[in-house]
This record gives structure tokens, sequence and C-alpha cells, in this order.
């Protein structure tokens, strides 16, 4: 036997590692999370925005001249105001979704579930910390852009993600995790923040 063939045949031959764990980030989840980002926060806010129209300043009594200068200093601060929860929010979403692909190994949609149960990190303080920092996205937006019709978006925004939650995601993770995600339940809040015990 040509012991030098074989060699050569063995060297050529693709290194495969079929025990190999998946990549925890992939294109999938990140063409996800980019193409909803634009969805929630660009296109249906702004089929709620509607514009406030400013009346001119000529002819307006000192009293409504002032009331016109406490409404600039207002929005100027309702802005800053709106700008800083607005990026707290993203920032808070963007953070809470790479812990739940990373740990989760898996995008964070239900059609493509996670394949790990994850309760470490934010998910040790709130079940449901991506819907959660992403209504907080959504309303500091409303704030920046004064938006009354943004703002009724949360509120609606908000109904709908306890009936998602309860009616659908909730029980689908009972028939997948059993016992581990009912102690979590029994640990861990629906949607207000608590500091995690370590019973």
């Amino acid at each position: 036997m040509d012991d030098g063939r074989l060699c050569r045949e063995m060297v050529d031959a693709p290194q495969t590692q079929p025990n190999a764990p998946e990549k925890p980030f992939g294109v999938k989840a990140t063409v996800f999370t980019i193409v909803f980002l634009i969805l929630i926060l660009g296109v249906i806010p702004s089929l709620f925005f509607i514009p406030e129209f400013w009346t001119s300043n000529s002819g307006l009594s000192a009293w409504k001249q002032f009331w016109r200068l406490a409404g600039v200093f207002w929005a100027q601060f309702r802005f800053l105001v709106g700008v800083s929860i607005f990026a707290a929010g993203l920032i808070g979403y963007i953070a809470c979704s790479v812990w739940l692909i990373f740990y989760g190994r898996g995008p964070h949609v239900e059609f493509d579930p996670p394949k790990v149960f994850v309760a470490t990190g934010p998910y040790r303080w709130v079940r449901n910390p991506v819907v959660l920092t992403l209504l907080v996205t959504v309303f500091g937006e409303a704030l920046v852009l004064a938006s009354w019709g943004i703002f009724i978006l949360v509120l609606l925004g908000i109904g709908f993600a306890h009936w998602q939650v309860t009616k659908m995601e909730e029980p689908r993770l009972r028939e997948r995790f059993g016992e581990s995600y009912e102690d979590f339940c029994r640990r861990v809040p629906r949607w207000i923040p608590r500091p995690p015990s370590d019973n």
C-alpha cells in the first residue's frame, strides 16, 4: 500500500468538527433585529404621528407670549427627557436581545424561538425585558416628537404585549420548559422589574 498517497489524501481531506457548537449570533438574528426596529420605531409610529403646527407670534398679548415662552421651555425639556428615555430604552432593548440570542442560542421570535431557556442577566429582574425596553423606547419617541398619536400607540402596544405574552408566549414556554419555567414565573415578575432574590 502507498503510505505516501494515503497521507496526502488525509491532508487534502476537509477538516470537519461534527460536534462543533452552533454560532450564537447569526445573520438571521441580526437581520430580524434591524428590520424589526425599523418597523416598530419608524414605520408604525409614522402612521400615528400627527404634527403640531404652531401659529404666528404676531398680535399675541403679553400673557399669551408668556405661555408661549413657557411652552418653548417645556418643549426643550420634553425633548431632552424624550431623547434620554429613547436612548436608554434602545440600549436596553439591544442588550436584552443580544443576551437572549447569545444564551438562548436563537432569535427572539416565536416562529424561530431560542433553543435554551434563559433566566440569567436581565431575565433575573423581569420576565419580558425585550418587550419592556421596546415599549420604553417608543414612549421616548412619543416625547421627542410630542405626538399624542405615538403615545396612544404605546398604550395599544402595552395591551397587545400583555395579550401576546399571556395568551401565546407563556403557554408555549410552559409546554417547552415545564417546571423550570413555572419556577421562573414564581420568582420573577412579568412586567415590573424587581431585584433578584438569591433564594
